[in-house]
């Protein structure tokens, strides 16, 4: 039966019981207060009356028959009016198993259990919508991406077959950095395969060993693109990955000292501890951005630089890996343009539970 029905018969046979009930405390009375055809009164007596039960039987069978088709009729229409909230989820669901996902429920009235089942309903679809939307243009990024390198190649090989007396060195040179590129890419897309799925153990981690690391790896860089790097900080405690971990601090050091003023640029690395959240702030100088531009630099494939690059432009996924690193450790990131141009750049990661409750 569906829920409708089954509603409709509750509805009936509450109305109905209700109904025995009173006919039954109604046949009680009669009982009590008739007896062998004489009705008595208070003070007095009437004699030879006709017997009321004979009379009421029928009609009590009346009521009951009448309560019985009005409770269903009644708890149908009901049943129906309070359901139809749910036939409206119901279809949404239905849309959105067809790949839908742009139709919303949008239900009136007061916030009741349907109207929150519906808001809440609505915001997963634009959840889904959005996910969907960014997978399909991952894929059609890296696609791009993975064709470039391939096609790259596939035209030193025509011209070294079409022009046998080409230097092969060249070639070779050439081929050998399209081919580390590509291999980069697919690592990059591989880690950040294993960062959203959140296979990793949990350790104690400091930022700031972390932070000095990653500074020592990236001061060669630096010293030759003729940026100096400002790093300091207090210890910094948090739980994660620390192979994740690193990868992400790496990642914002490298765009920070990659995407800065062509001399003389610098870039400031700080780690703090907060009320209940560890901190890394990671600031440099560079090109005044908009706001509108910094929105879209997590995305994958995005490049604050446009997609024109040099040897150390990067594949741009640095910010998309660092984001969902710190999406898996719990965390926020938040990154501003600075008003003297650069990008500001702060990670919120989760204190660990014994440093949060002291």
């Amino acid at each position: 039966m569906s829920v409708r029905l089954k509603l409709a018969l509750s509805y009936a046979g509450f109305v109905t019981l209700a109904g025995a009930l009173l006919l039954a405390a109604v046949w009680v009375f009669l009982r009590r207060y008739v007896s062998d055809g004489v009705l008595f009164s208070p003070g007095r007596f009437v004699p030879n009356r006709p017997d009321p039960l004979h009379a009421f039987a029928p009609a009590a069978a009346a009521v009951f028959a009448f309560l019985l088709v009005f409770g269903l009729a009644g708890g149908w229409i009901l049943a129906g009016r309070m359901l139809t909230p749910l036939t409206r989820i119901t279809d949404a669901t239905r849309r959105a198993a067809n790949g839908s996902l742009s139709h919303r429920i949008r239900l009136q009235g007061r916030r009741d259990e349907f109207r929150e089942l519906a808001d809440a309903f609505d915001t997963m679809l634009a959840r889904l919508e959005a996910h969907v939307a960014e997978q399909q243009r991952f894929a059609a990024n890296a696609s791009h991406e993975l064709r470039t390198p391939l096609a790259i190649s596939q035209s030193l090989l025509d011209v070294a077959r079409n022009d046998p007396a080409h230097d092969h060195g060249e070639l070779v040179d050439r081929l050998h950095a399209v081919n580390a590129r590509a291999i980069d890419l697919t690592e990059a897309l591989l880690v950040l395969s294993r960062a959203d799925q959140r296979f990793f153990t949990r350790e104690p981690v400091d930022l700031s060993l972390l932070m000095e690391e990653a500074t020592e790896t990236l001061l060669p860089l630096a010293e030759k693109r003729g940026v100096t790097l400002h790093a300091s900080g207090d210890i910094t405690p948090a739980v994660g990955s620390p192979a994740l971990l690193l990868q992400m601090t790496t990642n914002l050091m490298h765009n920070a000292i990659v995407h800065n003023l062509p001399e003389q640029g610098t870039v400031w690395v700080t780690t703090s501890v907060r009320s209940e959240t560890v901190a890394l702030t990671v600031e440099n100088s560079g090109e005044k951005l908009s706001p509108q531009l910094v929105s879209t630099l997590t995305e994958p494939f995005q490049r604050g630089t446009g997609r024109t690059r040099d040897d150390h432009a990067g594949l741009g996924l640095g910010l998309a890996i660092v984001k969902s690193i710190i999406h898996v450790h719990d965390g926020s990131l938040t990154i501003v343009p600075r008003p003297a141009g650069g990008l500001r750049t702060v990670v919120q990661l989760p204190t660990p539970p014994r440093q949060a409750a002291t």
